[in-house]
């Protein structure tokens, strides 16, 4: 009988995992804003892109990388799509789901960014990809408004580990 409990938990597990997709949830600034300023000793790292643009989709393997290689230490990658709401199920869905993605992805759901560029970060002119790094309880935050390479991306974040 034990067997078989095994047996089917196993098969279950095998079963609902390919279906199990990566979750987008939709949010407004002002759920991202109470994320952007958690005062504690984990990093976050926030990227802000877009399923068109193209910067950003060559970068995104790099911010996947940064999760799994920081995983289980205080790193936490958020991937925030700039993509319309309409087109969360059309694009944005698919396209993590395609890419795999396994970092928490967000669905920015503003449809004015002058409503929030600036509270992010006041040098930000809207250009993607845009990153946030920061450790509230460290008091480091940097911005970059550019596409980053692997070896700049883990030389900013040793920065805020060291």
């Amino acid at each position: 009988m034990k067997y078989l409990s095994t047996l089917l938990l196993a098969a279950g597990l095998l079963w609902a995992a390919p279906g199990r997709a990566q979750q987008v949830s939709v949010i407004k600034f002002a759920d991202l804003q109470k994320r952007l300023s958690q005062q504690n000793d984990t990093t976050y790292v926030v990227n802000f892109w877009a399923t068109w643009c193209a910067p950003c989709v060559k970068e995104l393997p790099l911010f996947e990388q940064l999760n799994t290689t920081q995983a289980g230490k205080k790193v936490k990658v958020l991937l925030v799509s700039l993509d319309y709401a309409s087109q969360l199920d059309k694009k944005v869905k698919p396209f993590v789901l395609k890419r795999n993605l396994k970092s928490e992805v967000v669905l920015l759901n503003e449809p004015d960014p002058n409503s929030y560029l600036e509270k992010v970060d006041p040098k930000w002119s809207g250009a993607i990809p845009f990153t946030v790094i920061w450790n509230g309880k460290k008091n480091k935050r940097a911005t970059f408004e550019r596409e980053f390479t692997q070896p700049e991306l883990t030389a900013e974040i040793n920065k805020f580990l060291l």
